[in-house]
């Protein structure tokens, strides 16, 4: 019912929208005379402001066409390499002969799209042969095509990794840490030869019981069936995955918001000052981050349950006790594939050493594959985007990577 009023709402205020975006362009038109006036750029802001707040935010595109490259810019395309209900796994295709190292990067199925890591596929492309995991919004998948769990997440997972091995390094920020930590412990367990030389964990709840956060206190607090009670719904008729159970993306980016309210509220505010005053510069800015940050989309009911329960509540990866389809999940299975935790040391989402915890678990790797680095100064999205991820945690990625690949050339 929640979920029908919410698109009831948007329906009645498309049209105050559309007046408010049309007015919004007179105002800013470089053809019209008046546009600096302090009362016409008064109308300007107001209208782009109510505009930005009440309109629907479409998947961005990734807009990666181009990867400098020793200096030089390179030709990118984008395709689709394997196709399925879920998920889209594109490679961002260089066109050059020299394309590096295999990097397989799993996007979070949080609530965002995997756009959002478009920082961390541009650098990495620099160096990399890259992949990347294109979560499908749920309400776009028709309702024949299945439930998806989270030990659907994990299989699909290691088909991806089996399709892209042998040498592929994996690197999995923040919510898929879990999954890939599982998908890489089964199929060592499975002695599976299709194996990634090294795993990059950034920022991801491997054991949330460590350095609680807001995050962790919620799902502590409440109960299983209350998030099946409150937090799923049914997918309205106007969209082809109607009536399928999930957790709706309006209702994760209200919980975005209201953890860091004074901050969003300060950032519309300056926004505002900013168009008072002409400097488009920072504005385009906060358009750009907030383009991203309210582009939303569904989650499967059953996978974001799952993860509820089993990541956030009863901790199963950490406590050995996690079965997927009566197989155990033992990241104590992987001795061939190297670990890079990161965490960062201002992340309010993943605490201080949920995502070190894989250090302990991977205790079959040898102590020569594994490091780990906590970030000083970085928050949760700055582990993957922004300049310290760029100038300080990616060339460590990259050294990590390239050492990895010269003892396998050793072994050899």
């Amino acid at each position: 019912m929640l979920y029908a009023l919410h698109e009831l709402q948007r329906s009645l205020l498309s049209p105050m929208v559309t007046a408010a975006s049309v007015l919004k362009e007179v105002t800013h038109s470089p053809l019209n005379p008046l546009r600096d006036l302090p009362f016409v750029r008064a109308v300007g802001a107001n209208s782009e402001l109510f505009t930005r707040l009440m309109q629907r935010y479409h998947k961005p595109n990734w807009d990666i066409e181009t990867v400098d490259v020793d200096g030089k810019p390179v030709a990118v395309k984008t395709e689709i390499t394997i196709d399925k209900p879920f998920c889209k796994l594109i490679h961002f295709r260089k066109e050059t002969k020299v394309k590096g190292p295999k990097l397989l990067i799993v996007a979070p199925l949080s609530g965002h799209f995997a756009t959002l890591l478009r920082d961390t596929v541009r650098t990495t492309l620099a160096d990399h042969d890259v992949w990347v995991t294109d979560w499908v919004d749920a309400k776009m998948v028709p309702l024949s095509d299945g439930e998806f769990r989270l030990e659907d997440y994990v299989d699909y997972i290691k088909e991806f990794i089996c399709s892209l091995a042998p040498r592929l390094n994996v690197m999995s920020v923040c919510q898929p840490t879990v999954p890939v930590l599982a998908a890489v412990s089964l199929l060592a367990s499975e002695r599976n030869p299709r194996i990634p030389d090294s795993m990059i964990m950034m920022g991801g709840p491997i054991d949330a019981r460590r350095s609680p956060t807001a995050v962790n206190q919620f799902a502590d607090e409440h109960s299983h069936q209350w998030f099946t009670n409150q937090m799923v719904m049914r997918v309205p008729q106007n969209y082809p995955g109607f009536s399928r159970l999930v957790y709706p993306g309006f209702m994760q980016h209200a919980s975005f918001m209201a953890m860091n309210p004074d901050r969003h509220l300060n950032a519309h505010w300056e926004f505002y000052k900013h168009l008072m005053q002409g400097d488009q510069d920072s504005a385009e800015a906060h358009r750009q981050f907030y383009d991203e940050y309210n582009a939303v989309l569904d989650m499967p009911a059953e996978y974001y349950l799952d993860t509820v329960r089993i990541v956030f509540q009863d901790f199963l990866l950490p406590r050995g006790e996690w079965n997927i389809r009566e197989q155990r999940v033992d990241p104590g299975a992987i001795t061939k594939t190297a670990l890079f935790t990161i965490e960062g040391e201002l992340d309010d989402i993943s605490g201080n050493g949920q995502t070190e915890a894989a250090q302990s678990l991977c205790s079959g790797i040898p102590k020569t594959r594994r490091k780990h680095l906590l970030a000083k100064g970085v928050g949760h999205y700055g582990i993957f985007s922004g300049r310290k991820f760029r100038t300080i945690i990616y060339p460590q990625i990259s050294q990590f990577v390239q050492k990895q690949m010269r003892s396998k050339k050793q072994l050899a």
